[in-house]
Parts: structure tokens; sequence; C-alpha cells
């Protein structure tokens, strides 16, 4: 039930790209109520015409931290103009982040998404919309291995449409249309659909967004065939193999983790077959063999797994701090310092899960020496493929206090 008499601090407006015509008199009552408002250079252009004498005017620009701390000055209601609906990737989180406790009241507008998808009547009920606009490609890379059917994507200048299609090229997206909506709802509106290959050589409006759509189902296997990597010096023996490296990622307990770390990399198989199954955690692949930059990556084009953070250098050598902590680690390759290894990775996070796959006794004996010495728990399983010797894939953790009471 709402309250009645509630105090609001900020009144939220959205609009679209043309001078505002659906106000109804709710909203209108409001903007000629206030005093304080604030919006985007482009906003006010829209607006000017529909403020009261004697408003005062608040660009969004610079610092929001600045900027909220202005708005908190005022110590009086404010009226902001928000593109679309302002909680839709917009102003109103960052209000809500940044003045946690504040009274909002919002009248939104469709979001540019939205008007897309009615220009062209295309349902989007299963729309899954991720934003690039200043970030990274994380979110788009997760939802393009999740194999969704409908992307809506809010673009920036640099993560524009054509970015976004010779990325979609490179990594094999290529079942996808692109449409691509430029000034929605303004006079010089164009909407337009392209292949992939159109969309990377066109040139677009600043303001655009995207949508993809699917035109068939992406092909999903549990498990890359072996003989399908490039492999370093075509050694075959030089990758772990398929049952191996599920059952390694398994080990891994990864549908609970942020961060993976994957040490001696080679071919990147580990780092792969992770990522495809778990799109949503980071993934930094680490290597000092220069060849296997050139692997990993064509591996992962080939393979359609965009996002993975590639690490050149002796391990030992590395500045690890400046990356994420990792909630689990496979050592594919410790150049003879396991123990060290061990100890450096417990140091970064003593919850972190460990993996090592041991063909001699000296590596089984170090593994689980060292994690015992740290109080980790460890669990064994054996196992063979083909001809080659058999594999004990070693996994330890932190003991939890029911496991210590045991």
């Amino acid at each position: 039930m709402k309250e009645a008499h509630q105090h609001i601090d900020f009144f939220l407006i959205g609009i679209g790209d043309a001078k505002p015509s659906h106000f109804s008199a709710e909203v209108l009552g409001v903007i000629d109520s206030a005093k304080y408002f604030s919006g985007g250079k482009r906003h006010f252009e829209l607006v000017k015409d529909l403020l009261p004498d004697g408003f005062q005017w608040i660009n969004i620009e610079g610092s929001m931290q600045r900027l909220a701390d202005q708005y908190q000055s005022l110590n009086s209601q404010l009226v902001v103009f928000a593109s679309g609906d302002p909680y839709f990737y917009g102003f109103g989180n960052t209000l809500k982040r940044l003045l946690p406790e504040a009274k909002h009241h919002s009248f939104p507008y469709f979001n540019s998404l939205q008007i897309l998808c009615h220009r062209h009547a295309i349902n989007y009920n299963e729309l899954v919309s991720v934003t690039v606009h200043g970030r990274t490609w994380k979110a788009l890379d997760t939802v393009f291995i999740e194999g969704k059917r409908l992307i809506g994507v809010l673009t920036d200048q640099h993560k524009s449409p054509q970015a976004i299609a010779q990325r979609m090229l490179q990594y094999g997206f290529d079942q996808y249309q692109m449409l691509v909506g430029q000034n929605l709802g303004s006079d010089s509106e164009i909407t337009g659909i392209y292949s992939l290959d159109e969309a990377q050589n066109q040139k677009f409006s600043t303001l655009n967004c995207v949508l993809l759509i699917a035109e068939k189902e992406q092909a999903y296997r549990l498990g890359i065939p072996d003989e399908e990597f490039a492999l370093l010096d075509n050694r075959a023996k030089m990758i772990t193999k398929m049952p191996i490296r599920l059952a390694t990622i398994q080990a891994l307990e990864l549908h609970q983790a942020e961060t993976f770390w994957d040490i001696g990399f080679c071919t990147g198989s580990v780092a792969i077959e992770a990522k495809r199954l778990f799109p949503r955690i980071n993934v930094l692949a680490i290597e000092r063999r220069e060849k296997c930059e050139g692997i990993i990556q064509e591996n992962a084009e080939r393979f359609s797994t965009p996002g993975i953070e590639i690490l050149m250098g002796d391990f030992f050598e590395l500045d690890l701090k400046a990356y994420p902590i990792p909630d689990g680690v496979f050592i594919g390759g410790h150049g003879g310092r396991l123990e060290e290894m061990i100890r450096i990775l417990f140091e970064i996070n003593p919850n972190i899960k460990l993996v090592c796959n041991a063909v001699q006794d000296s590596t089984f004996e170090t593994f689980l020496r060292v994690s015992e010495e740290l109080k980790m728990s460890i669990q064994t399983l054996q196992m063979q493929t083909d001809d080659n010797n058999p594999i004990r894939i070693m996994s330890a953790k932190k003991l939890t206090n029911k496991e210590n009471y045991c």
C-alpha cells in the first residue's frame, strides 16, 4: 500500500530522444512545482521549454560522488530527467548506490531496447539485456557463450555495433543477425537489420542500441575432443586429455567460484573448457612459454570462448596482486617448485581450492605433504586414458570446522 504524504527526495522522469509530448498531468504538476532540476545536456535541450520561471539546472557530468554531494547540499526535492527507464542501466541506479537512504518516485518511459523491439514487432519475453557502455566485454561474452537467443546491447562509442560485430565474427558467433536502432524517438531515427559482415563495416550514429537475433540454435557439447585443439609443436601429449580435463574441472568446484586461475595453460584446454562450462567466472590463464600465447588465442577463437585473460610470464616473477583473487586454481605446471607455488597460492587465499594432476610419485607426495602441513583436506582420484600413464587428480581445500571436529 502506498504511504500517504510520503516524502520524496528525487522525482525521476524518463524521456526519449525527442521533445516529450507524453507527460501526464501529474508529471507536469511535479515539474511546475519544482525549483531544482538535473539531467544531461541533451535532456536540458529537450525539456527546457517546460521548466518554470526561476529554475536551477544541474548538469549530470564529471564525478558522480561530487554530483551526489551537490544534490544533498540543496536540502530540497530535485527533479531528474533520465533516458528511458531510470532503473534500466540508468541514473536511478547510480542514485541508489550513492544516496541509498534517499526516497525516489519514478515516472518511467520506454527504454531504448523496448522501443527497438516495438519498431520491428519483436516479442521480447526472452530478451536478455546487457550493457557494454563504459564497461568490459564480460557481460556480452557471457550471454554469447550461454547461447542466448535474443540479446539486447547498450553500446558506447568504443564498443559500437561495428566493434561488437567484429568480436562476434572473431569468436565464431555468426548465427546472429544484428538489428541496430539509431537516434530512436527523434526525427533522425533509423533502424535496420544487418548481417555481421555488413555491420562490421557500417558507420552508425553515436546514439544507438543493438538487438542480436539468433537464426539457429548454438551447438553445445560437453567436452571438446583433444584432436580439435591446436597443440604446442603438434605434440599430442602436451594437452590435458578430455576425460582428465572434465574430472579436473569437476574437482575445482567452479560453480561456487568467481575467479579461476589456470597456471601453465599450454594449449589452454582447461581454461577454455572451464569458461565454456561456467561462462560467468573470471578466468586468468598463466604461462611462461611464449609460443603458447598464440595457441590459446587460436583455440579460444576456434571454440567460441572469449573473455579469458592471458598473462604471460613466470608465475614466481609476476605481480599477482594486480589480478582478482582466485577461488580455484589448476596447477598445470610448476617448474619443479610445486611446494613454493602451493604456499604462495594459500597465502593469496587461505580458502582456495587447489587441483593438481600428478603422474610422478614425487609430485603426488609433495602435494600431499604440503597440503597436510597447511591443514587442507585432500581428495584423490586416479584415472587412466588409453595407454597413457595413470594420473592422480589431487584436490585440496581448507578444512571446515565440521571436518576439524571430526
